[in-house]
């Protein structure tokens, strides 16, 4: 299961076309370009929205707040909002419920199709706004091609991530996995579900119920997969569970082209073989989403809370993470309440740009 790979590919399909300074954990962005963008870069503007790292940029306060969760049905018979270039995206949530990360979609009136060619890379979607915590289900198809992978994830921009991918090569299979900050455990934390009608012919329900003691994986409405939190506690009794804000994520993208490793080109069922009659015919690969359901975990404390941020935290590896009421477009966020990566505590913090990122507790 390498839906982190999907982060791997993309990126080396940016970097053909932006260059700049990198960032990581040590070397974060410089106060000149400060937000590190989620492939690794350092720059301002777009860098600092969705997929902005606060770990590896200026200060933990560089990137735009992720705008909050809101409960809804996005049914995909209707494209007006989704953006299909997502470097036009500007952070406003109230015209964009979606972006075209890379490659294209087509509406066929009741559903989009995410499409693969040769030359593509693939495509991704990624919602404007961000679960933290909450129940995500998508309706979808997947493709049926060895080397095809289709993916339905949540994805954190500390790379917090919670996966379900779909190797086109096993239509009666769906596949789940989670990583905490980008990690890749020693051991998989991967599980199968086997046994389901075809995922190419017919559309299942596939589910993400994600809460702060407890993740459930369904389809269909069955739960087929249940990881709690007090499981994933390491040997330095740090809890390595999926906590940060999360975009919800789908994709297609080709697992089995020669720039994969072996593995994951063996995982997805061999390279993609491009003469396919249904390819030859089509002239592209294919998986079909009808809808995302979000039903967001929030209580939030007031109707003018707009978007979460990262504040610091002493006592965990993960950052703490706050309600806030600042912009998500241009201006910097002020007050703030405290939701400790699990629940909120009632405590609160004001943060300001002029600090730098330094919160103040109250």
């Amino acid at each position: 299961m390498h839906s982190s790979l999907v982060v791997v590919l993309f990126s080396s399909l940016f970097v053909a076309t932006v260059s700049g300074t990198q960032c990581n954990i040590t070397n974060p962005c410089p106060k000149s370009a400060p937000c590190c963008s989620e492939f690794g870069f350092c720059g301002t503007d777009d860098f600092c929205l969705g997929g902005c790292n606060p770990l590896t940029s200026f200060s933990l306060t560089s990137c735009k707040p992720n705008p909050v969760c809101k409960s809804t049905t996005y049914n995909f018979s209707n494209t007006s909002r989704i953006l299909s270039n997502a470097t036009y995206f500007d952070g406003d949530v109230e015209k964009y419920d979606w972006t075209v990360d890379k490659g294209s979609i087509q509406n066929s009136g009741s559903d989009i199709a995410m499409i693969l060619t040769s030359s593509n890379g693939g495509t991704r979607l990624s919602s404007t706004r961000y679960v933290h915590y909450g129940k995500i289900t998508a309706t979808m198809k997947t493709g049926r091609w060895p080397g095809v992978v289709t993916a339905f994830i949540t994805m954190s921009n500390i790379k917090d991530e919670i996966d379900w991918e779909m190797p086109g090569n096993r239509v009666t299979e769906a596949q789940t996995n989670l990583f905490w900050q980008g990690h890749v455990p020693a051991t998989t934390n991967g599980d199968t579900s086997k046994g389901l009608s075809d995922t190419f012919a017919n559309y299942h329900d596939y589910a993400i119920d994600w809460q702060p003691e407890e993740l459930n994986f369904l389809i269909d409405g069955k739960v087929v997969r249940t990881v709690k939190k007090s499981d994933t506690v390491d040997s330095r009794g740090v809890s390595t569970y999926p906590s940060t804000p999360s975009r919800v994520q789908l994709s297609i993208w080709p697992a089995g082209v020669p720039s994969m490793p072996q593995g994951t080109r063996d995982w997805s069922g061999g390279d993609i073989n491009w003469n396919d009659p249904d390819y030859k015919a089509a002239g592209q690969f294919y998986a079909q989403v009808k809808s995302v359901s979000i039903e967001c975990a929030d209580k939030l404390p007031d109707r003018n809370i707009t978007s979460y941020a990262y504040g610091t935290n002493s006592t965990t590896d993960t950052p703490s993470v706050a309600y806030s009421n600042a912009s998500v477009l241009l201006n910097e966020g002020v007050s703030m309440r405290d939701l400790s990566v699990g629940g909120a505590s009632g405590m609160v913090m004001n943060i300001t740009a002029v600090l730098m990122g330094v919160a103040l507790l109250i």
